[in-house]
């Protein structure tokens, strides 16, 4: 791959820290080649499907490649399903690497790398991956979880947009504590509370602990006869976000058929803004996920 465009802006997803660190990492790289960082926005995935792009040049990260992202000038940085072909755009992607991964072999391309990136790329990735065989994957959950605690944002003011203060940053010992404490006592009460969405999709309340690993072990320990699992959260304090786990490829369909995306087994969906109770997204979703009942 030739010099990079120049940017006129970085746009990630901000819901997690692949978002997060892919993004930070584009902005480094874009110092380097260009003298000055270009500025970082985040979005949901609901919400850039939605924006307008009216940029003659970005680079995007974490989000998934869609035709109208194929345009001059515009390098996408993604690791998600696509059916889009690139014609126009540069796409950096892999299935089986995460965003930030991809982001950070650019940045090695350039000279743009260090011991503290390494380790904290490699931990970024396993979580992202949910590779639960490797060996540093606890620790790996306990750096993605404070995105998902502190928020996008947060995150970035707290480290000031440099991606080698994320490692070993103490608030990962709040996350140790809550892993440790938490886990175990949320496992055991969303056991008993899932709910029947569909034959295939079952709702899994959660009041503590980290809900993606509490969906992937009840999955693994079949704890239900559901297929597809979901939580569901409040974003932005005015809409619902459903997130599916599932352990053979259901989760991707399940959220696509709610307008979402994702990978085959970790996907996400959100509802729309006029579902406002969780009892209206219980019902939005079993409507949603069971056409064949309705009149």
């Amino acid at each position: 791959m030739g010099l990079l465009p120049k940017p006129e802006i970085i746009i990630t997803h901000d819901g997690d820290l692949d978002g997060l660190l892919s993004g930070m990492l584009l902005q480094k790289l874009s110092a380097t080649l260009y003298g000055e960082e270009v500025r970082l926005l985040g979005y949901q995935t609901h919400a850039w499907h939605s924006r307008c792009l009216r940029e003659s040049s970005a680079w995007v990260s974490d989000l998934a490649f869609e035709e109208r992202m194929d345009r001059i000038n515009w390098v996408v940085v993604d690791h998600h399903i696509t059916a889009a072909k690139p014609t126009k755009a540069r796409l950096v992607h892999d299935l089986g690497k995460s965003a930030c991964l991809l982001a950070y072999e650019l940045c090695k391309k350039h000279g743009l790398e260090s011991e503290t990136l390494d380790r904290l790329v490699h931990l970024a990735n396993v979580g992202d991956l949910f590779l639960q065989d490797d060996p540093d994957f606890e620790l790996a959950n306990d750096h993605g979880t404070l995105v998902k605690a502190y928020g996008f944002w947060n995150m970035y003011s707290l480290v000031n947009g440099d991606p080698e203060k994320l490692l070993d940053h103490p608030l990962l010992e709040v996350m140790r504590a809550k892993r440790e404490v938490e886990d175990p006592m949320g496992l055991n009460w969303s056991r008993q509370n899932i709910q029947d969405i569909s034959p295939m999709v079952g709702l899994v309340k959660t009041v503590v602990g980290n809900s993606n690993v509490i969906l992937h072990r009840l999955l693994n320990e079949s704890a239900s006869s559901h297929r597809v699992l979901l939580t569901l959260n409040r974003i932005g304090g005015n809409q619902f976000m459903v997130s599916l786990r599932s352990s053979d490829g259901e989760a991707l369909p399940v959220a696509k058929q709610l307008q979402g995306g994702g990978h085959p087994n970790a996907a996400g969906a959100a509802l729309p803004k006029s579902v406002q109770r969780v009892a209206d997204a219980v019902e939005y979703l079993k409507k949603a996920l069971n056409p064949i009942d309705q009149e």
